[in-house]
């Protein structure tokens, strides 16, 4: 349940939000796209994005939605804010297989952003990637915080319209 004065910001797909306040919270849907939730504990900044598809080329989407641009946007954005990026921690979250018409994008999701991580020297504290259930995650960029509410397969289209109420599998996992 959600503290009624407390401010949330919705991460939509494509999208990417960064705050520096404690009261702050960070909330996404995500079947088989993937979020990082990056923060800087030192200088009490963290931000979430939504990535939709890994690098490569589509027709459907603009480029601005996939993955290293996303992955880029939430840095630069961190740094503008004051971050360093030698104190970066990450939670990584998606890359669910939720239909089988759709191959293997849940997979090469939660690959990509693994690697990406990796690649930069990004230290990962924790991560949920893969399976075959949404996740509602929810983040507190001041301090790292990350719980996840895993989504009965049938409530994951009806959760990214925010005006629905969201129905659990009663699995949560949180990481402190």
């Amino acid at each position: 349940m959600l503290i009624p004065d407390r401010k949330v910001l919705h991460v939509g797909q494509g999208e990417y939000r960064i705050s520096s306040c404690p009261e702050t919270m960070m909330s996404t849907v995500l079947g088989s796209c993937v979020s990082a939730c990056i923060w800087d504990p030192a200088a009490g900044i963290g931000g979430m994005n939504h990535i939709l598809l890994p690098d490569g080329t589509s027709s459907d989407l603009q480029c601005t939605s996939l993955g290293t641009n996303m992955m880029e946007l939430l840095i630069n954005g961190l740094l503008r804010e004051g971050a360093d990026r030698q104190r970066f921690r990450a939670k990584l979250f998606g890359g669910a297989q939720m239909f089988a018409g759709l191959g293997s994008i849940g997979t090469r999701n939660a690959e990509f952003i693994a690697d990406f991580c990796r690649h930069e020297g990004i230290d990962c504290d924790g991560h949920s990637l893969g399976g075959q259930q949404g996740r509602r995650i929810q983040f507190w960029p001041v301090g790292g915080r990350a719980r996840q509410q895993l989504l009965a397969r049938d409530a994951v289209e009806e959760a990214l319209d925010a005006r629905n109420p969201v129905s659990a599998s009663g699995s949560d996992l949180e990481l402190f």
